[in-house]
């Protein structure tokens, strides 16, 4: 009926909020030919990526965000004079304001397409998850009982939105509510990424306190 993901950051961490998400992937076509007779024929991608990324928010950045702050990620760019290929993220808490994120990619698209041409500038959006938060709502049992759980066992519990997504989130939408809780790691997806043992024993003691108390009050909230 219920489950948590560990895919947090220390022990302790509760989460019952994420990111809603979406990629973008923008596919550049140019023309090629020598730059001694290019003069009104060349179309090179390198500038129309340059002026694509350009035309994003520079405070928009993961590099630049906090808390439920919403971002657009660059997660790569290759190109060369006829082809080109940007793929990003696109990532915010408020499903309004998400929805005007991706109608903003769109935008981008379209002001260059009018530039360029249409068939030289294209995107594909999608979908990726969306913030698991309401689907939590009505099951706050979940985040009490993690909480007395945590507590049972002196470790400060800390609510915290997720920047980022979990597989809760999907699995929240399929009928499975499903907070996040930490994994002890800290650093995470950098060179430096670890975690102690210690963390990962007390990780242990927290889960099976949380499954003793569904065993003694299922989804009641008793602190």
């Amino acid at each position: 009926d219920y489950a948590y993901t560990v895919d947090g950051g220390r022990v302790g961490e509760i989460s019952y909020e994420t990111f809603n998400a979406a990629s973008a992937v923008f596919t550049l076509r140019g023309v090629n030919i020598h730059p001694g007779a290019a003069k009104g024929k060349m179309i090179n991608c390198c500038l129309i990526a340059a002026e694509l990324l350009s035309m994003f928010p520079k405070d928009e950045t993961p590099a630049t965000t906090e808390g439920r702050e919403g971002f657009y990620h660059i997660e790569s760019v290759e190109t060369g004079i006829e082809t080109g290929k940007i793929s990003l993220i696109i990532r915010d808490h408020d499903a309004k304001r998400f929805e005007e994120r991706k109608a903003f990619v769109s935008s981008v698209r379209d002001a260059l397409a009018a530039r360029y041409g249409e068939k030289n500038v294209q995107v594909e959006i999608k979908d990726s998850y969306r913030n698991c938060k309401e689907k939590i709502l009505p099951h706050m049992h979940l985040v009490e009982h993690a909480k007395a759980a945590l507590e049972s066992l002196s470790v400060r519990a800390e609510i915290l939105p997720v920047r980022g997504g979990t597989d809760g989130a999907t699995l929240s939408y399929m009928g499975l509510p499903c907070p996040n809780l930490g994994t002890g790691g800290h650093n995470c997806h950098s060179v430096r990424e670890y975690i102690s043992v210690q963390s990962i024993e007390k990780n242990v003691e927290v889960l099976l306190a949380i499954i003793k108390r569904y065993a003694k009050y299922g989804a009641n909230i008793i602190k």
